[in-house]
């Protein structure tokens, strides 16, 4: 049976729901009013893209298209309303909303926490199925006792950003069950999961999902949880089977200098054990800078206020990029530009800088 349970209170039908007190933090009132409005028989939502590649726009997703997307993560990972669920993002968004569908499509009991760093603190509940962006999971893994908690969750998904060698190595260490997602909020959440293990990361369609390229190698998909039309995206990838792929990056982001095209996330993934070591902590991305010979030159930016380790850096990286990978110049931004929903804003960033 669907309950949400909140700052031991429990809530179950639309009345309870109806109990919305401007007192409460928003994540807490954005869910209330969600499912309020599903329990009411709402059928359609309205909902915001990241705005990671531009200025967010607002579109309308159908409860037809979020239940087919709940079903097709229950059948994957085989739930049933036995269940017990953790809602740890921010129901603003797609992916704390769809938590919230899950549990009652799915007529399970389901937690709703502050979407905070360590969303494990303080929980006594062990949970079946729960979704993380990287920075809980690696905060999660930090503390003894939330490590420890983080391990019984049975599913674990992990969302929103790519995961960095170190984090995938440590979750790979401690033997946790999880599974990197791919999707966007124009496919309802994710369409395809990609189990963490030591080799790459080789994503799955979930059932009912068609997937397939453009004439640029990018990704297309069409199923029951984005409508009758495919949606195509602007992510590369590499084609394993009719329902899997390996993600190489995007193409707006695509850095073309001197003819040749260069994928600043797989730059990235190749730098990102030395930037760890020099810069421990440190955000950073490749980016393509206008240049007249060129067109386009590699530069690397990292969001940190100090460059006393740069030749080391410089060095460090000629070991493991070709050298006509490796930047031509590196800036320092005090702090990166992000989205509402925590996304590298890479535009706006590197902006800033001029």
């Amino acid at each position: 049976m669907f309950k949400l349970h909140f700052e031991n209170q429990v809530f179950v039908t639309v009345n309870d729901f109806e109990k919305i007190s401007l007192a409460l933090p928003d994540y807490a009132i954005a869910a209330f009013s969600f499912c309020k409005s599903w329990l009411q028989g709402e059928h359609h939502f309205t909902q915001f893209t990241s705005g990671s590649t531009g200025i967010p726009k607002e579109i309308s997703l159908s409860r037809h298209q979020m239940i087919a997307s709940a079903r097709g993560t229950g059948d994957f990972f085989g739930i049933d309303s036995n269940s017990i669920l953790l809602c740890c993002l921010n129901p603003s968004f797609i992916a704390g909303k769809m938590m919230l569908v899950r549990a009652m499509v799915w007529d399970c009991e389901i937690y709703l926490v502050e979407p905070k760093a360590n969303p494990l603190l303080g929980l006594n509940q062990t949970f079946d199925f729960a979704a993380m962006v990287p920075l809980q999971v690696e905060t999660t893994l930090q503390d003894s006792d939330s490590c420890v908690k983080l391990k019984e969750i049975r599913n674990l998904i992990i969302g929103g950003a790519p995961l960095s060698t170190s984090l995938k190595s440590e979750l790979v260490n401690q033997g946790i069950s999880a599974w990197q997602t791919f999707g966007m909020t124009e496919t309802v959440s994710h369409i395809a999961l990609a189990r963490i293990s030591e080799s790459e990361l080789l994503y799955q369609a979930l059932p009912g999902v068609e997937i397939g390229q453009d004439d640029r190698g990018a990704l297309w998909v069409k199923s029951s949880k984005s409508g009758t039309d495919p949606i195509q995206t602007n992510d590369l990838i590499e084609l394993r089977s009719i329902n899997s792929f390996i993600w190489l990056g995007r193409t707006d982001f695509v850095i073309n200098s001197a003819g040749i095209k260069y994928s600043p996330e797989l730059l990235e993934e190749k730098s990102r054990l030395v930037l760890e070591e020099i810069y421990p902590g440190t955000s950073f991305f490749f980016f393509g800078e206008k240049d007249p010979k060129l067109g386009e030159q590699i530069v690397l930016i990292l969001e940190a206020t100090e460059n006393s380790r740069l030749k080391i850096l410089k060095e460090r990286l000629k070991e493991v990029l070709h050298k006509y990978e490796m930047p031509r110049k590196f800036y320092f931004s005090k702090h990166f530009a992000r989205t509402e929903s925590g996304k590298l804003n890479r535009i706006q960033t590197f902006n800033s800088l001029c």
